[in-house]
C-alpha cells in the first residue's frame, strides 16, 4: 500500500476532463469543494460501516501540528493544511441505537466536519476534557492509532499514548485495542463518489505519461532516461500537482551482457539461461 493515501491522490488530482483530453486542473478553491463534499460523505456513510466490521465503538486519533497522524491527514478540511495545536478528533459509534457522533476535543471546529467540544472554562486540560467524553458514552472497545506493522497505521505519537494512559480512569484501560485494521480500512476503502471520479484520475496519469514517451520528448541517441524522469517531475509541479515517489525510468533489452535486468523480488528464481 502506498503511504499516500487514494483518497490523497484524489483530492490532489481532482481534474475536469474535457473532449480533447487536455489538461485540465481545478482551481483550488473548486477543489476544496470538492475535498470537503467527498470527506463528509466519506465520514457519515463510510466510516460507520468500518467501524462496524473492525468491532470499535470509539475511534481516537490525535496530533499535533508538524506531526500529523497519516490517517488524520486525509480526515483534515480543506482549509486545514495541518492539525492545530493539539487536534483530537473522536468518532463514536453505537451501534445498539444506530447512532454516529463526530466530535473533537478542540476550542473551535474542524471545518464544518466536526464540532468543537472542549470546554476550556471547565476542563483546563485537554485530555481531561477527552477522559470525560468517553466517559459519558462507556464505549467497550477504544480504538488508538498504534501498530507492529503498518506504518500508516501507527501515527499515535509516544508522548500522547503516555497522557492517554495517564488520564485515563484505569478501568478504561483494558478497553483500549489497536485500530490497525480500522485504519487500513479507511485509508484503502473507495467510496462510490471516489469510484465515479476515478476514471478522470487515472486519464491524467495515462496522458502525463503519454506525453512524457512520445516523439516530442525523446530523441533517439540525445534522449537519456534521466532526462525523463526529471521531465516527469517537472511536468507534475508544472500542472499543479504531486507525485508520492520520484519517478524510475530504465531501459530494459534482451542483451545480458550489455543490459542490466531488474529482478521482481529477490526471492525470485535466478535467471540462469
Amino acid at each position: 500500500m502506498v503511504i499516500k493515501t487514494f483518497i490523497s491522490i484524489v483530492w490532489i488530482f481532482l481534474i475536469q476532463a474535457t473532449l480533447s483530453s487536455q489538461y485540465a486542473i481545478l482551481p483550488v478553491r473548486e477543489q476544496a469543494l470538492w475535498i470537503d463534499k467527498m470527506l463528509e460523505h466519506r465520514l457519515d456513510s463510510l466510516l460507520p460501516q468500518l467501524m462496524d466490521k473492525a468491532q470499535i465503538d470509539m475511534w481516537i486519533i490525535i496530533s499535533r501540528e508538524y506531526n500529523e497522524d497519516p490517517v488524520m491527514k486525509t480526515m483534515l478540511p480543506s482549509s486545514w493544511l495541518s492539525a492545530r495545536r493539539r487536534t483530537i478528533m473522536v468518532f463514536y459509534r453505537d451501534r445498539k441505537n444506530n447512532t454516529f457522533e463526530k466530535t473533537a476535543i478542540a476550542r473551535y471546529d474542524v471545518g464544518k466536519l466536526l464540532k468543537g467540544e472542549w470546554q476550556i472554562d471547565v476542563f483546563p486540560e485537554q485530555y481531561e476534557a477527552l477522559v470525560a467524553y468517553v466517559i459519558s458514552k462507556n464505549p467497550d472497545r477504544i480504538g488508538l492509532n498504534y501498530s507492529e506493522d503498518y506504518g500508516h497505521a501507527d501515527g499515535l505519537a509516544h508522548t500522547e499514548l503516555m497522557k492517554i494512559m495517564h488520564y485515563m480512569p484505569k478501568e478504561f484501560i483494558p478497553r483500549i485495542v489497536s485500530a490497525e485494521k480500522l485504519s487500513l480500512a479507511w485509508l484503502e476503502t473507495r467510496s462510490r463518489m471516489e469510484l465515479d471520479i476515478y476514471p478522470s484520475i487515472c486519464r491524467i496519469g495515462h496522458d502525463i505519461l503519454k506525453e512524457a514517451f512520445s516523439p516530442a520528448n525523446i530523441k533517439p541517441g540525445t534522449t537519456t532516461t534521466d532526462d525523463l524522469v526529471w521531465w516527469l517531475r517537472q511536468r507534475v509541479v508544472e500542472l499543479g500537482l504531486e507525485t508520492w515517489f520520484h519517478p524510475t525510468v530504465s531501459v530494459q533489452r534482451a542483451d545480458k551482457e550489455n543490459f542490466e535486468h531488474l529482478q521482481v523480488s529477490p526471492d525470485a528464481p535466478k535467471d540462469k539461461s
